[in-house]
C-alpha cells in the first residue's frame, strides 16, 4: 500500500484543471506583498522553496549541486481558493510581474460540485455570442421623404409613461362651455408617472454594497434635480435604509416586494412619516437570470446593516421562494397583490408585477390587461444578471427578451391597448456595451422602458466580471472590486462620489445617442414604440420570428 502523504497527492489538482492560470515573472517582482494581499479569494500565496541547481565546469567536469532559497509567488490549486481571473494583482503589482491568463482547456465544473452542491455563481451567462438586439439595425433614415431631424440642434423630449393610459373615451373629461374639464366622480383615474425609458433595475440594499447603492441613489438624484432627467431606480428585495423612505428623494425610486417581504416591515412603519410616495411599486415574481428560482442572499452577505433594513438574523442565507407563496395563479395576484399595494398608497401609485422571460409571459400579460389596476409588465429576459443562481439556472433556462418582448406588444397590438398597458424590457441591455441602441431596438418592438443592471455596474463601478467565468464572485461577499460585499475591508475601495459621477455620463451619454437614433425617424417628443419598420436584420429566420425586415 502508498504511503498516505503520496496518496494525498494523488488527489491533487494541477493547475491545468483550474480557469485562470496565474503568470509571474521572477525576474520583475520585488517581493512587495501587495498582490497576495489584495487577492479576494487568497489564489496566490508568498512561498519560500529551496531550488536545487546542478553545475558541470571546469576541464574535467564534475557534477555540483547548489541549493538557493527563494521567496516566490506561487498559485494554490485547491479548488475552493481557485483564481477567478479578476486581475486585482495586476492593478497593484508596481512592475507588471503578475497577471491571470484564460486556460481554454479547464476541467473546473468537473470538480466544483462538491457535497451534491452544484456550481453556484454570480455575474451573467457563459454566453460568448453577440445577442439578437446587438444583430438589429435601424435601416429607416428619412431622406426627402420624411422630415428628419437634426439631432445636434433639435429640441427633444426622451420620456415615457409608467402606469396604465386610458383611452380617450376613458378619459374623465367633459365639455363644459366648449372648454374640457375634470370629472372624475365615479372614475378611476390610474396613476402615471413620466419617466426616461432607460430605468436602474432592481438591485437590492444587501446584494450591492453600501458604496454601491449610495452612488446609484445619488447620481439619479442629479439626473432628477440638476438634468432634469426622471432616470427611476428599483430597490431590489430587501427594503431601503429608513432615512430615505422618510426623504424628499423617495418618489426618483421603485420598491420593489418580493417573495421574501425582507425589508417590507422597515416600509410599512415608515408609511406614516413618508414626505413623498415612491414612484412605483414593482411585485418581483421571477428574474431572467434564473427563471423558476427564488432570489438568494447568501450569509457572506447578511452582515449587522443587512440584517437590521431586513430585520434578520445575522449571517444567515436570505432565500426567497420561487413565487408568492399565498398566491398560485394571476387573477389572485392581481386580486390579493396588485390591489392591496394600490390600497396602501391610496391609489397613488402604479403598482405592476415583474415576471421572467417565458412562454407563459402572454398569459399573464394578458390577465393584467383586463384588470384596472395593473400598471404594467416588466419582463426580465435570459440574459438578466443575477447575485447568485446555480450555472444550470442561468446557461440553460430562460427566454430571450427580445422575441418575448415582442410577441406580448403584438397581442396587446390585437386588443387594441398597444398604447394603453406599458411593457418593460430587462435583461442582457447593453450586453455588449451598446446600451443607447439595444434600448432603441426594444422600444421599436414594442417595450415603453427598458431596465439595465449589470451593465450599469460595469460602467459606473469598473466591474471586472464577464461571460468567460471572469471574477462573476458577486455571490460570495468577496467582489474585488467593493460593489457586491459587505465587508467594509472591500467596499472601502469604492468611491460612492465617483460611482455617482459614472452614472450621470452614462444617462447623459445614452441621452444624446437616442436622439442621433431617433432623429432620422423623425421622432423627437414620442418614442417609437413598435414602430418595427425601421428595424432590420441580416437573418432571415430571425426577421421572420419578430416580424421585422431581412435585410442583407
Amino acid at each position: 500500500m502508498e504511503p498516505a502523504s503520496q496518496l494525498d497527492h494523488n488527489h491533487q489538482l494541477s493547475l491545468r484543471e483550474l480557469p485562470y492560470l496565474i503568470r509571474w515573472r521572477d525576474d520583475r517582482c520585488k517581493r512587495c506583498g501587495r498582490c497576495t494581499a489584495v487577492c479576494p479569494v487568497k489564489a496566490i500565496e508568498p512561498t519560500v522553496k529551496i531550488l536545487r541547481t546542478v553545475t558541470s565546469e571546469g576541464p574535467v567536469p564534475a557534477p555540483s549541486a547548489t541549493r538557493k532559497v527563494t521567496y516566490m509567488v506561487e498559485q494554490v490549486r485547491d479548488i475552493n481558493r481557485y483564481c477567478t481571473g479578476c486581475g486585482s494583482c495586476s492593478l497593484v503589482c508596481p512592475n507588471e510581474a503578475i497577471e491571470p491568463e484564460l486556460n481554454p482547456a479547464n476541467k473546473f465544473l468537473t470538480f466544483k460540485n462538491k457535497g451534491g452542491d452544484a456550481y453556484k455563481r454570480g455575474g451573467r451567462r457563459n454566453d460568448p455570442n453577440v445577442s439578437t438586439l446587438d444583430r438589429l439595425k435601424f435601416t429607416r433614415i428619412s431622406m426627402l421623404t420624411d422630415p428628419a431631424l437634426d439631432a445636434g440642434r433639435h429640441e427633444f423630449r426622451i420620456r415615457t409613461f409608467l402606469g396604465r393610459n386610458l383611452p380617450p373615451e376613458q378619459l374623465p373629461l367633459k365639455n363644459v362651455g366648449g372648454r374640457l374639464v375634470m370629472d372624475k366622480d365615479g372614475i378611476f383615474v390610474p396613476p402615471v408617472r413620466e419617466i426616461y425609458p432607460i430605468m436602474i433595475g432592481s438591485m437590492s440594499v444587501g446584494a450591492l454594497s453600501p458604496p454601491m447603492w449610495e452612488g446609484l441613489a445619488m447620481g439619479i438624484t442629479y439626473l432628477n434635480e440638476v438634468e432634469g432627467m426622471p432616470v427611476v431606480m428599483a430597490s431590489g428585495e430587501g427594503g431601503m435604509p429608513p432615512r430615505l423612505l422618510k426623504s424628499k428623494f423617495l418618489k426618483y425610486f421603485i420598491l420593489q416586494i418580493a417573495s421574501g417581504y425582507f425589508g417590507w416591515d422597515e416600509i410599512i412603519h415608515a408609511l406614516p412619516d413618508m414626505r413623498e410616495d415612491p414612484c412605483a411599486i414593482e411585485i418581483k415574481y421571477g428574474q431572467g437570470a434564473k427563471p423558476g428560482d427564488g432570489g438568494l442572499l447568501m450569509a457572506y452577505k447578511v452582515l449587522k446593516l443587512i440584517a437590521q433594513i431586513r430585520g434578520v438574523p445575522m449571517m444567515v442565507d436570505l432565500a426567497s421562494p420561487p413565487t408568492h407563496q399565498t398566491k398560485y395563479s394571476i387573477e389572485e395576484a392581481v386580486a390579493k397583490m396588485i390591489q392591496s399595494m394600490s390600497m396602501a398608497w391610496g391609489f397613488r401609485v402604479p403598482v405592476y408585477p415583474k415576471i421572467s422571460g417565458t412562454k407563459t409571459a402572454r398569459a399573464v400579460l394578458n390577465n393584467l390587461a383586463r384588470n384596472p389596476y395593473a400598471a404594467a409588465l416588466s419582463i426580465d429576459g435570459e440574459d438578466g444578471g443575477t447575485g447568485a443562481a446555480y450555472n444550470v439556472s442561468m446557461d440553460k433556462m430562460g427566454h430571450p427578451i427580445a422575441s418575448n418582448i415582442r410577441d406580448c406588444y403584438l397581442d396587446l397590438v390585437k386588443q387594441g391597448k398597444q398604447n394603453e398597458l406599458p411593457l418593460i424590457a430587462a435583461g442582457g441591455v447593453g450586453k455588449k456595451g451598446n446600451l443607447a441602441a439595444n434600448a432603441a431596438a426594444l422600444i421599436m418592438l414594442g417595450a415603453s422602458a427598458v431596465s439595465i443592471g449589470k451593465y450599469i455596474m460595469q460602467a459606473a463601478a469598473d466591474c471586472f466580471g464577464d461571460e468567460n467565468n471572469r471574477c462573476n464572485l458577486c455571490n460570495t461577499g468577496r467582489c474585488p472590486r467593493g460593489i457586491t460585499t459587505q465587508d467594509p475591508k472591500l467596499y472601502r475601495r469604492l468611491d460612492s462620489d465617483k460611482v455617482a459621477e459614472r452614472v450621470v455620463d452614462v444617462f447623459r451619454t445614452a441621452d444624446t445617442e437616442l436622439k442621433k437614433i431617433f432623429a432620422p425617424m423623425g421622432r423627437s417628443t414620442e418614442l417609437p414604440i413598435g414602430m418595427s419598420d425601421g428595424l432590420s436584420i441580416d437573418d432571415r429566420a430571425m426577421a421572420e420570428r419578430l416580424q421585422i425586415d431581412y435585410a442583407c
